[in-house]
């Protein structure tokens, strides 16, 4: 497994809800040690790519970072997706969950799920 340095600059940014939400979520689902966030891209979706958050284990294929105390996994070859993404949690009456802000996605699907790049 690859591990990351100090000078590798984590390729996304969580926003106070979002990192609460996912330390609500960890702490629910009762996760060892071993267990990081998954953050990536999967094909499908109505508009070519979806996005993957979830708890996970490392694999040799990730990059792995901490951020405020969260481990972070992200697959190399899926790093280019989320360069510079912005990921928030809104909890709103009219809309809840994690919103991602992508500025990789050329378009989007109309429920926001789903981008192509």
């Amino acid at each position: 497994m690859e591990t990351t340095s100090t000078e590798i600059k984590l390729p996304i940014t969580l926003t106070n809800s979002a990192l609460q939400e996912i330390k609500a979520l960890y702490e629910k689902g009762n996760y060892d040690a071993s267990f990081g966030l998954r953050l990536g891209v999967r094909g499908g979706g109505c508009a070519g790519f979806s996005y993957i958050l979830d708890f996970d284990k490392a694999t040799d294929n990730d990059l792995i970072f901490i951020l405020d105390g969260i481990t972070i996994f992200i697959d190399k070859v899926q790093e280019i997706y989320l360069h510079n993404c912005e990921i928030d949690f809104k909890s709103g009456l009219d809309n809840r969950g994690f919103i991602f802000n992508n500025p990789n996605a050329s378009s989007t699907c109309g429920c926001g799920t789903s981008f192509s790049a």
